[in-house]
């Protein structure tokens, strides 16, 4: 299990990159531009995959209040790739230091509805990994509402094609 997880948290961080790289070379009226999607703009998009990822890891940590760096975060689109990019690497270095104990260990959390549950954290950062794939789907579909030509290859089978051991 852990050797599976090890790989998405890698994946994970790559993913994120290649998506930022290409964010980036955007303009401030292609980041905020509205967009029929779950969340209205490219920022906006990516802004959520922090609030998700810091709300796991602050549950995995036990925090006491759970914040959401989006109700908050004021900055420019470098501050925000730079969190994007240091909380993956949070995640990347946990699962590579994590045991099988941590890995199969039950914690109870509560989702932003209050509501009460116990998983297991292989579940959770499974979970974790998939729902950031899912919203950089999402990403690269904006990417070409705003104009961008040169998409990003993201699928996880690219990136073991690129950096597998195996």
């Amino acid at each position: 299990m852990k050797e599976l997880l090890v790989e998405f948290a890698t994946y994970n961080k790559w993913a994120n990159q290649k998506v930022l790289d290409v964010a980036s070379q955007l303009n401030e009226t292609q980041l905020h531009q509205e967009i029929d999607s779950s969340f209205s703009s490219i920022f906006k998009t990516l802004l959520h995959i922090l609030d998700a990822d810091s709300i796991w890891w602050q549950r995995m940590k036990l925090a006491e209040v759970v914040e959401v760096p989006g109700k908050t975060f004021k900055g420019n689109f470098e501050e925000l790739q730079q969190n994007i990019l240091t909380q993956s690497s949070d995640w990347f270095e946990w699962v590579l230091n994590a045991t099988d104990n941590q890995l199969t260990h039950v914690f109870a959390y509560q989702n932003t509805k209050q509501q009460q549950f116990k998983q297991p954290m292989h579940q959770v950062l499974l979970h974790l990994f998939n729902h950031s794939t899912y919203h950089r789907g999402q990403l690269i579909t904006m990417f070409r509402q705003v104009g961008v030509e040169k998409l990003p290859a993201t699928d996880f089978i690219v990136w073991t094609r690129l950096f597998s051991k195996k």
